[in-house]
């Protein structure tokens, strides 16, 4: 049974490196959203006669928002139907919301939760000042209208309940504002692996 990992949270929390860990141990497939996007989004944007670097606007989510979940889930469905492991990294927030997304999501490839093992990991930090230290330290064009517009921006960053049919065993909400340490690490592949061998 192949295995569909989502690391989901907010922007800073480190889901990216996170996944990357996780997938590098696995040799799973590993699919970031920002990553699959960005030529489409820079291009669409230009076009538009919007900033290229622009990922938090009004316009940048009419334009590209559902576009990059779609890319993402087809990436990630293909090589799930070919029975390899994927990570899939993106906010998915208001996918999370919608209790029939996953299964009509699965439906694609012909398949259900019965045949994937899904997990789901909220990777998040402890404050909202984490948040803002570690965007900032990560120095990205795509941040500058996360700190302009803190107060708004600052609003996405709250814990949000998976709506999924899941079972809760199945969700993991990890605080990542310690250094990820191999332990840690390993906590988070053994939520998604039990004690399976690499």
């Amino acid at each position: 049974m192949s295995h569909l990992v989502f690391f989901l949270g907010p922007a800073g929390a480190g889901k990216t490196t996170l996944a990357q860990a996780v997938a590098k141990r696995r040799r799973a497939a590993f699919f970031d959203m920002d990553t699959l996007l960005r030529p489409a989004a820079e291009a669409i944007m230009t076009l538009s006669g919007l900033d290229p670097n622009d990922r938090d606007s009004a316009e940048y989510k009419a334009r590209c928002r559902d576009l990059g979940y779609r890319i993402t889930m087809d990436a990630a469905l293909d090589n799930v139907k070919l029975e390899l492991d994927a990570m899939v990294v993106g906010p998915f927030t208001k996918e999370t919301d919608d209790p029939q997304w996953l299964e009509q999501e699965l439906s694609r490839i012909g398949a259900s939760l019965t045949e994937v093992e899904v997990k789901v990991v909220f990777v998040h930090l402890a404050s909202d000042e984490h948040y803002r230290q570690r965007i900032q330290e990560r120095g990205s064009a795509l941040d500058l209208w996360k700190l302009d517009h803190w107060s708004t921006f600052s609003r996405s960053l709250a814990l949000r309940e998976i709506q999924w049919s899941l079972p809760a065993a199945s969700v993991l909400y990890f605080d990542n504002s310690e250094p990820l340490i191999d332990a840690r690490l390993t906590e988070v592949e053994r939520f998604n692996y039990g004690g399976a061998e690499a």
